[in-house]
């Protein structure tokens, strides 16, 4: 059953709306004054019937405070001095309609129950809302290792964040797709469109048509304007993977979309604004594009303002046994299986296993395991990769005299970084680092000269 607030000094008005509507099903509660009204609906309510006249705090007042405590509450205006300026402002302020006094009950009754249908679309809108956002939560983001710890501290922070650019950097395979997503449907502009840009994956040729879109004439089979994916997503995100891909020309057209908010359409002579989150995804070294001329540094250091780095698997072996119960989990629902999961042996040769695929390799991996088994446990044996090599490291055995374990790891960042002509990320690559780690013990040594 809708409860319905009537909000009214007037009890006479209060008593005639509450009959009829009570007639017609509704649970009704009363309110005489603003400050009343505001508390009832705390109490939760479906809709408000409200003068726009009340002896405290004016309607639009009380209407502001309704709808900053809930959005999806439908509100109708009662009002006696209805003119064109007050209409304005309580649609501007969220009014669902302004009806003027003395009104018929049986217009009103009509009016309340479309106005209820309005009520219980929005919510249900906000409900699948929330359900499709809910596997992109960082909690529910797999790996509770330092690394992963420190990436979903970061991406929480950022999607809640006014930054309008967002750089995703690391190999391939280690979940930047979802990161972007975490980083949307985390953010204001959930209720917005997440568009999905692979840059390598479209042709050069059409690339800027399907960026910005085109007017008619434009080319030789541009039959009418079309609206481009950036205009599309007006007031959400925009995801571009692989953005070391994209040809200098775009990259221009890009960096003022970032500074301006503004682009022009192929063929088009006026600019279209947008309002939207650019959140640009490589693997490739950018910094390393840029010195060799293929990527613009204006537009590189405009996308490094937040850069999040995704870690490579082989530096966070700890949350393998959690991934792979992730995946074995999904996987049974997928495949109507009963796996119990990957035995103590099979746990620990995936965590002797380098993974150069990174999860996405883990991922395949497990699936396939799940197609053939029938058993009740994942083997070593369904894993062919664990056989074949790319494990972390050979075994080291120490030595009888023993070591000193600050000097081996100072040797050891120094080769590293002798070997990848001081490029920091390299590295951190060759040593299961990331780029913190890496810093941290170039710091640590006081090695920073050797650096780039």
């Amino acid at each position: 059953m809708a409860t319905i607030l009537v909000a009214d000094d007037e009890q006479l008005i209060r008593w005639s709306l509450s009959e009829r509507l009570q007639a017609d099903g509704l649970r009704i509660i009363e309110a005489a004054t603003g400050q009343e009204a505001i508390d009832k609906v705390h109490e939760g309510v479906d809709l408000v019937l409200l003068d726009f006249k009340l002896p405290d705090i004016d309607g639009v007042t009380v209407l502001r405070q309704i709808k900053e405590h809930d959005p999806d509450v439908v509100v109708i205006l009662l009002t006696a001095y209805a003119t064109v300026d007050t209409a304005v402002e309580a649609m501007k302020t969220g009014a669902y309609h302004v009806a003027n006094k003395p009104f018929n009950v049986d217009a009103v009754s009509d009016l309340v129950a479309k106005a209820l249908e309005t009520t219980q679309l929005r919510r249900e809108v906000r409900s699948l809302r929330a359900e499709k956002a809910q596997p992109y939560s960082p909690e529910r983001i797999v790996g509770d290792s330092p690394p992963m710890i420190r990436v979903k501290a970061l991406l929480r922070r950022v999607a809640t964040s006014p930054a309008s650019t967002v750089l995703l950097t690391g190999e391939s395979g280690t979940g930047k797709d979802l990161a972007a997503k975490v980083l949307h449907f985390n953010s204001d502009r959930s209720h917005k469109p997440f568009v999905n840009i692979t840059c390598s994956a479209i042709p050069e040729t059409l690339l800027e048509s399907e960026l910005f879109g085109h007017e008619r004439g434009a080319f030789t089979d541009a039959r009418q304007q079309k609206r481009g994916l950036l205009e599309s997503a007006d007031g959400g995100t925009v995801y571009l993977d692989e953005i070391g891909e994209m040809v200098p020309a775009l990259q221009a057209k890009l960096l003022r979309v970032l500074e301006e908010k503004a682009f022009k359409r192929v063929g088009g002579q006026h600019d279209v604004r947008v309002d939207v989150r650019i959140v640009a995804a490589t693997n490739r070294n950018l910094e390393d594009q840029v010195k060799g001329g293929h990527f613009r540094s204006d537009l590189y250091y405009r996308l490094n303002v937040l850069p999040i780095e995704l870690p490579a698997l082989r530096s966070h072996l700890e949350d393998v046994p959690a991934l792979v119960a992730f995946y074995v989990d999904q996987f049974n629902r997928e495949f109507r299986k009963s796996v119990r999961g990957a035995s103590p042996t099979a746990l620990k040769a995936m965590q002797h296993y380098g993974w150069p695929g990174n999860i996405r390799e883990l991922r395949n991996a497990v699936e396939r395991a799940m197609l053939l088994t029938d058993a009740p446990w994942l083997e070593p044996l369904d894993f062919p990769a664990l056989a074949g090599g790319a494990p972390v490291s050979a075994g080291v055995s120490l030595p009888a005299e023993g070591v000193n374990l600050e000097e081996l790891e100072r040797s050891l960042v120094v080769q590293a970084l002798e070997r990848s002509g001081g490029n920091q990320t390299r590295a951190a690559t060759m040593l299961g680092l990331n780029r913190d780690q890496i810093r941290y013990r170039i710091e640590k040594f006081g090695l920073a000269k050797t650096t780039t």
